[in-house]
């Protein structure tokens, strides 16, 4: 199930359940998953894009193996807002990721992610060999970061009121 609305995450995903994040790109899923209390996330690997089915069947074999109960999948928005074709692209696998795996997912605006990732390992002096090994994966924790950011930030805001 996509939902529209990505506070209510948290809300469908059983306690202690992990989520998993996906940054997708046209030859490569970088994938990352958070810990069980939802405050930190880490790389977890890249998939080599193959056949839809395949690309499903691993991520199914990812979200069993460390128990998620959600999926953030990177939304592509262009910089002046709106839907260009790659945003219409990921949401088509979220659609078909949708009907192959029951599990809660939201998207999470991953505007510039990779662009800043990058910046940050030429900055640590990463070889471009090195930097191209684990820049999808290492995206797809930096864009799981920033929304267990912005769930713990709701949280905290509906304590307040």
């Amino acid at each position: 199930m996509i939902l529209s609305n990505p506070a209510e995450l948290r809300a469908r995903c059983a306690k202690g359940a992990r989520l998993l994040c996906l940054d997708l790109g046209r030859k490569t899923i970088g994938v990352a998953v958070s810990d069980t209390r939802l405050v930190v996330a880490t790389p977890l690997e890249t998939i080599w894009r193959r056949r839809l089915a395949e690309d499903l069947e691993r991520l199914a074999e990812l979200v069993k193996r460390h128990g998620a109960g959600g999926i953030v999948i990177g939304l592509p928005v262009p910089l002046s807002g709106g839907e260009g074709p790659r945003t219409q692209s990921v949401r088509q696998f979220a659609r078909d990721l949708a009907g192959a795996i029951d599990l809660p997912i939201a998207f999470w605006d991953e505007r510039l992610s990779t662009a800043a990732v990058t910046r940050e390992m030429i900055a640590a002096d990463l070889s471009r060999r090195r930097r191209a090994q684990i820049v999808d994966r290492v995206a797809a924790a930096y864009i799981l970061q920033g929304f267990l950011d912005f769930l713990a930030r709701a949280e905290e805001a509906g304590r307040e009121t």
